[in-house]
C-alpha cells in the first residue's frame, strides 16, 4: 500500500510516505490538487472531481482529499487500486463540535460502492461526510455517492446514504447539512453546568470465562468501577459489558463493538474510555488511534484517585513511585524520537534517544524516591519503638475501601478525620489514643482500604504504610454489612491479609452499618463470622466492640505476662 499526503495549507507541500512508481508530473498534479479550494456549500466541485478522476485513471490508484468546512483541502491521499488509507488525524484540530470538521472524498476505479472500510473511517474518524466518485471507462467522473452518521440512537443504521449526485450539482447546501447534524448531536446530551471541566466517560468491561464466572459477578465489578469513577469526579455516561471467548489482543473487545462504543461516545459527548481491565501500551495505542479518545484502565484510575487524596509527604512519595512504575513500561517510541539526540563534544554514535532519556530519568527518580521512603520507614520504626517502650497496645483498622473505618475512628476518638462516602477517601495512616471503658489505653490506627485486584504497583509503593499493620497487636476488620457484596469484600480483605502475612495477628470482625439492615440478618452474620455489630455513627452501639477488643487485648497481656514469668 502506498500512501502520499500533501498538506494543502503549507507553502511547500509536505510529502508523507512512499511514492515509488509515481512520475514527477503526477506528483506535481497531486500537489496542485492539495492547494485547491472549493465553495463551502459544495461537497466537492466538478472541477476537483474531474481532476481527481483524471489522476486516478492516469496512475491506476485511488486518490482522496480531506476538505475542511471552509472548503480548503487539508490533505491529499494516494492509495492503490483498491483502497486508500487515511493517516491519523490527531494532529489536525477539530472543528470544535462533535464531528471532526473534515469530509473525505476519494475515487473508486472499479465502480464499487462505499465499502465497509469507508464507513468504518466515517465513524472512527468522526468525519462530516464520506464520499466516493465513481470513474467512467473514459476517465471522467460519473457520480458522487456520500454518507453521513446518524445522530439519533433510535435509528436502525448508524449512517445514512445520500442520493447519488453529479459533482458540483448537489440540490442542498453542504454547510447547512453539517450544521444541522452538529445541532442534532449537541441536543442529544448537552454538558450540564455541574459537569463542566469533568471527564465524561464510557465504562467498558470484557467478560471471558477465565475472568468471570457469570454476568452477575461482572456486573458487580462494573458497579465498583462506577464507584471508583465517581470517587475521581468522572461523569459516567454509559456502561458496556461484552462477553467474549477470549480477549482481542489488539482492542480488548471486538472491532464492531468498538465502533458501537465510538458512536455512543459521539452521541453522548464522551471524551474518555475507561476499561475495567488492565491494558498494555499497545492496546491503549490501538484503541486511541481508532477512536481519537483518551483511554485509561482501572489501574490508572486508582492511581489518579490516590494522587488526589494523598496529603502527607509520605503518601505523595508513595503515589509518585507507583505512577512512575506504572508509566515506565508504557513509554512509547515516537516517530520523531530518533531525531532528538543528545551528546557531548567528542561523543561517538548518535547519543541517547528521547525514549532512553525518559527511561533513565524515571529510573533515577525511582531510586531517589526509594531512598526517601526508606528514611520514612526508619522514622516510622522509631515512633513505633517509642510506643512499644510505653507498653501501649496498638489496634489497626483494616477493611474494604469505604467500609466505614475512618467514621469509626472519628466516633471512637472524637476526631475529625476526612470520612467521605467515596472509595479511598483516606490514604494516609492516622493514629489516635483511645481509652476503653475499663481503663485500658490503646493506640488505634486507620489505614488505607483494600480493594479487589489492587495493582501491584500500589502494594509495593504502600509498603511503608502496611508496616504499621505489622506492628499492630490486634486488627479490627471493619465490614459494611449493608453492602450486598460484603461477603466477597470480606474474602478479598482476608486474602490480602494472608498475602501480606498479617493473618497471624488476632483479628476482631466488626459488622458496620448494622442499623441499615434487618436485625435478624445481622445476628445470623455475627454468628457466621464470629463478629460484633455496630453503627460507626452511633457510640451507643459500641458496647459489644469494646467487650470483644478488651477480651483480645487482655488475653494478649496474659500471654505476655506468662512469657515473662517463664523467662524469669
Amino acid at each position: 500500500m502506498e500512501i502520499s499526503a500533501f498538506s494543502g495549507r503549507n507553502t511547500i507541500s509536505k510529502l508523507v510516505g512512499n511514492t515509488n512508481g509515481l512520475k514527477t508530473a503526477q506528483l506535481k498534479r497531486l500537489e496542485r490538487l492539495g492547494k485547491k479550494r472549493i465553495a463551502p456549500d459544495l461537497i466537492v466541485s466538478h472541477e476537483m472531481a474531474r481532476t481527481m478522476a483524471e489522476i486516478s485513471s492516469d496512475t491506476g490508484r485511488q486518490v482522496g482529499v480531506l476538505i475542511d468546512r471552509s472548503g480548503q483541502v487539508d490533505m491529499v491521499i494516494v492509495g492503490d487500486a483498491k483502497q486508500i488509507v487515511i493517516p491519523a488525524l490527531s494532529s489536525i484540530r477539530s472543528s470544535g463540535g462533535r464531528l471532526k470538521g473534515l469530509r473525505c472524498i476519494h475515487t473508486h476505479l472499479a465502480g464499487e460502492n462505499l465499502t465497509e472500510d469507508d464507513l468504518a473511517d466515517l465513524l472512527f474518524l468522526r468525519l462530516d461526510l464520506m464520499g466516493i466518485i465513481k470513474i467512467r471507462p473514459d476517465g471522467e467522473p460519473e457520480k458522487l455517492y456520500a454518507a453521513h452518521l446518524v445522530p439519533s440512537p433510535q435509528a436502525e443504521k448508524n449512517w445514512t446514504f445520500l442520493d447519488p449526485i453529479i459533482p458540483g450539482r448537489q440540490p442542498f447546501d453542504c454547510d447547512e447539512l453539517i450544521a444541522a447534524l452538529e445541532g442534532e448531536f449537541t441536543k442529544l446530551q448537552p454538558i450540564r453546568a455541574v459537569d463542566k471541566g469533568k471527564d465524561r466517560a464510557i465504562l467498558i468491561s470484557v467478560i471471558t470465562p477465565a475472568r468471570f464466572q457469570g454476568r452477575g459477578t461482572a456486573q458487580e465489578s462494573m458497579d465498583e468501577l462506577v464507584e471508583l469513577a465517581r470517587s475521581d469526579d468522572v461523569v459516567v455516561l454509559d456502561k458496556v459489558i461484552q462477553q467474549r471467548k477470549k480477549i482481542n489482543p489488539k482492542f480488548i473487545l471486538g472491532k464492531g463493538k468498538l465502533g458501537e462504543i465510538m458512536l455512543a461516545a459521539l452521541r453522548q459527548n464522551a471524551n474518555l474510555l475507561l476499561f475495567n481491565q488492565e491494558l498494555n501500551p499497545s492496546q491503549i495505542r490501538s484503541i486511541t488511534d481508532h477512536t481519537e479518545l483518551r483511554v485509561i484502565d482501572r489501574t490508572q484510575l486508582i492511581l489518579d484517585i490516590f494522587a488526589r487524596r494523598a496529603l502527607s509527604r509520605e503518601g505523595r512519595l508513595q503515589i509518585e513511585m507507583a505512577q512512575l512504575k506504572y508509566m515506565l513500561p508504557r513509554l512509547t517510541m515516537r516517530d520523531d524520537a530518533l531525531s532528538r539526540l543528545t551528546g557531548g563534544i567528542g561523543g561517538r554514535g548518535p547519543g541517547e534517544t528521547r525514549l532512553e532519556i525518559d527511561r533513565r530519568r524515571i529510573n533515577d527518580r525511582l531510586a531517589l524516591l526509594a531512598k526517601k521512603l526508606k528514611k520514612v520507614s526508619r522514622e516510622r520504626y522509631q515512633r513505633r519503638s517509642r510506643r512499644r517502650k510505653k507498653g501501649i497496645p496498638v489496634i489497626s483498622l483494616v477493611g474494604y475501601t469505604n467500609a466505614g473505618k475512618s467514621t469509626l475512628l472519628n466516633t471512637l476518638t472524637e476526631s475529625k478525620i476526612s470520612a467521605e462516602n467515596k472509595l479511598f477517601a483516606t490514604l494516609d495512616p492516622t493514629s489516635r489514643r483511645l481509652r476503653f471503658p475499663k481503663d485500658i489505653e490503646v493506640i488505634i490506627t486507620d489505614t488505607v482500604g483494600f480493594i479487589r485486584n489492587l495493582p501491584d504497583e500500589l502494594l509495593q509503593a504502600f509498603k511503608a504504610t502496611f508496616e504499621e499493620l505489622y506492628e499492630a497487636d490486634m486488627l479490627v476488620h471493619v465490614i459494611d454489612v449493608s453492602n450486598p457484596r460484603f461477603a466477597d469484600q470480606v474474602a478479598v480483605v482476608d486474602k490480602q491479609l494472608r498475602d501480606l502475612e498479617l493473618d497471624k495477628i488476632p483479628c476482631l470482625k466488626v459488622l458496620n452499618k448494622a442499623d441499615l439492615v434487618a436485625q435478624e440478618f445481622v445476628e445470623i452474620q455475627c454468628r457466621e463470622y464470629g463478629a460484633v455489630a455496630l453503627s460507626a455513627l452511633d457510640a451507643d452501639t459500641f458496647g459489644p466492640f469494646f467487650d470483644g477488643a478488651q477480651k483480645i487485648i487482655g488475653s494478649l497481656e496474659n500471654l505476655e505476662n506468662f512469657k515473662n514469668h517463664l523467662s524469669v
